[in-house]
């Protein structure tokens, strides 16, 4: 079936900025949506694939192929293929500037924040915006048969959901992460041995909403602590792990001790399950990361609906108070948010003290089925969708 998805904001953001980079993880959908919006334009739109050779030879002159398609949308895709056109786009954006042709040049299209944002914040400051496309949300899959449980197992890479079968998308994730391990890993970050890396992430998949424990990890993968460090870096710039940041705004006047790790999750549920080995929702069901996995399918799908002046992190103390998701919204707007797999769910006490401790102006527990409801005068209980589609101020450009 064919999904209707709900991509950032690429036209608005191209009529207010020169250049627009869409970030995100290979297969989750870029370059089809860029080739919608050169369909779109017909004419006026001109694409290169950057991994292509011919594409590549076609721009061994970038200035001179470029500077003859001033009233076109240029789309560079996997632009971190040919770095060094950077200072050339900057010179074309300046130049059409002073000509009065402001906005909506050039379209890059990336696999990885890490190369992309390091070289074009060097070279287009003040001339590109960014935006992420982020796998399959609930909402957009709200129509599909079988959402949204298909959606927890399979993740939300396209293919990986829409696959014919379980078997069919347990095969497309284990290619997936063959292909990081073995080809992408290697061309767009430091090298890693392919073992060791999977290793690695397996490991961050089973300890999938913990705290990260650095030590431990470089014990078992037999290196030290920075190269654990260097590893997660690698991963959380190629957008597949997260970590999430710990709440530590608390007055030392409180004598409170506060947890300062960050938590880690990888960002895809179905890499989850792939990582690990899970083939299907009864095998999920009945296995140890099912808590882990539920929350950061929860995580990753609300912070890729923040708007981007939010701010996200979780609260723990050393004597147990916890929150799992504390949302900063702006204007004072603090709420609080756990996650829970029951259908009835219970606020734990410590979720009540750290809601007064975060300050939190919203209380919220989200789990399974379809009724928001209200557990106490302050507490409410919700299903991610009705978070995500009513509760959630809009994310803008």
């Amino acid at each position: 079936m064919e999904i209707l998805r709900r991509p950032p904001r690429i036209e608005a953001l191209l009529a207010q900025f020169p250049a627009v980079a869409l970030l995100g993880p290979r297969q989750v959908g870029k370059t089809t949506l860029a080739l919608a919006l050169a369909r779109a334009r017909g004419p006026a739109a001109a694409y290169f694939d950057l991994e292509q050779p011919s594409d590549r030879a076609r721009l061994a002159d970038p200035e001179s192929v470029l500077r003859a398609l001033p009233d076109r949308l240029v789309i560079l895709d996997e632009i971190h293929r040919l770095p060094e056109i950077f200072a050339t786009l900057r010179g074309l954006i300046d130049r059409w500037r002073r000509q009065g042709k402001r906005n909506g040049h050039f379209l890059l299209l990336g696999s990885a924040s890490m190369d992309l944002l390091r070289q074009s914040s060097e070279s287009l400051a003040g001339r590109i915006a960014y935006a992420e496309l982020a796998p399959f949300s609930p909402l957009e899959v709200a129509a599909a048969p079988g959402a949204p449980d298909q959606l927890w197992v399979r993740g939300g890479f396209p293919d990986s959901f829409l696959a014919p079968s379980d078997a069919a998308s347990r095969e497309w994730r284990a290619a997936f992460i063959e292909t990081y391990l073995e080809r992408d890993v290697p061309a767009l970050g430091p090298r890693i041995p392919a073992e060791t890396l999977r290793r690695f992430w397996q490991m961050l998949a089973h300890n999938q909403g913990q705290l990260l424990n650095a030590a431990r990890l470089a014990a078992s993968l037999g290196v030290s602590g920075q190269t654990v460090a260097r590893y997660l870096d690698t991963m959380v710039d190629l957008l597949l792990v997260r970590r999430l940041p710990p709440w530590i705004r608390a007055s030392a006047a409180s004598g409170k001790r506060l947890v300062r790790s960050p938590k880690t999750y990888v960002r895809d549920s179905g890499l989850v399950h792939a990582l690990l080995g899970i083939g299907d929702r009864d095998a999920l069901l009945g296995h140890p990361v099912v808590g882990g996995s539920w929350e950061g399918y929860h995580v990753e799908n609300i912070l890729n609906a923040l708007p981007r002046t939010a701010f996200a992190s979780f609260y723990r103390t050393a004597a147990g108070a916890e929150i799992d998701l504390v949302l900063e919204l702006g204007a004072g707007q603090v709420w609080a948010l756990e996650i829970k797999r029951s259908r009835v769910p219970t606020p734990s006490k410590g979720f009540h003290l750290g809601c007064a401790d975060v300050g939190a102006t919203r209380r919220i527990l989200l789990c399974p089925g379809p009724e928001r409801f209200r557990l106490d005068p302050r507490t409410e209980a919700m299903p991610l969708e009705r978070l995500l589609q009513h509760e959630l101020p809009q994310r803008s450009p």
